[in-house]
């Protein structure tokens, strides 16, 4: 595969009919159809040796920042992404799932995430991708436009993405950028892991119910294949997360 930008960055994939047939209010961008870009180019070959180092979570390292398509690392391995609205509690996730307080940066001011950061881990090409936060700081509207477009761009065309965390605070679940994400993923056949954060905020039993709600609601859809009740906190749902990302990234499929 071409390192991203490459050959990417100029091109508009046509839309398919059910891009242009998208429910209002969800971004044509995100309708491109992942499975066009899939069919072309080369397959990612992973080299055999590069399997053998058993995956540490505990190993991430910030590895670059990217405004842009054509800034991200080359299109190969496989990666993770990590998508949320502002303060649902996402950066405080990748932090203990990664046992790094620091590791991504947490703001009281919601939405200041404006950038893709890049995480790499002991494996080669394996890496963990924070996106912007879905929300309301206060920028232009210009600007969140912008953020919108290239969320957009990496979601349809960064190939080695294995599968998305959609991180929600579990006291309000299922807002319309979640419900959009959880569209988008059920359109492109996108593997979809549902963290449900921030559960110490809630009693057991009023937890319980939530993720039984979210549960319902979702059961219709094929892409998610997680469920997970998480609390960076007192780190209920680390260990189940860090196996189903493992599946993820370990597997070779392109």
């Amino acid at each position: 595969m071409q390192p991203a930008g490459a050959d990417q960055a100029g091109s508009k994939p046509g839309l398919t009919a059910a891009a242009r047939s998208a429910p209002p209010g969800i971004g044509v961008a995100l309708y491109i159809n992942r499975q066009q870009l899939k069919s072309k180019g080369k397959p990612t070959v992973v080299d055999p040796d590069l399997t053998q180092k058993s995956l540490s979570f505990n190993s991430a390292r910030f590895l670059l920042s990217a405004s842009r398509l054509d800034e991200c690392p080359p299109d190969v391995g496989a990666e993770v992404a990590f998508a949320g609205r502002s303060n649902a509690g996402k950066s405080s996730a990748l932090n203990a799932i990664t046992a790094n307080g620091k590791l991504a940066r947490t703001s009281k001011t919601p939405g200041r995430t404006r950038l893709i950061n890049f995480f790499s881990l002991n494996r080669e090409g394996c890496r963990l991708v924070d996106l912007p936060g879905y929300g309301y700081a206060k920028v232009s509207r210009d600007m969140k436009d912008d953020w919108q477009q290239h969320l957009g761009h990496y979601l349809n065309e960064r190939r080695c993405l294995r599968g998305l965390v959609l991180v929600m605070d579990i006291r309000h679940p299922l807002t319309d950028f979640d419900q959009m994400m959880v569209d988008w993923c059920e359109h492109n056949q996108l593997p979809l892991m549902v963290l449900a954060t921030k559960a110490d905020k809630l009693k057991f039993g009023q937890a319980k119910t939530a993720m039984l709600t979210i549960a319902r609601k979702l059961q219709a859809y094929r892409c998610v294949q997680h469920q997970i009740m998480f609390s960076a906190t007192t780190k209920r749902g680390v260990d189940t997360c860090r196996e189903a990302l493992s599946q993820w990234l370990e597997s070779l499929e392109a």
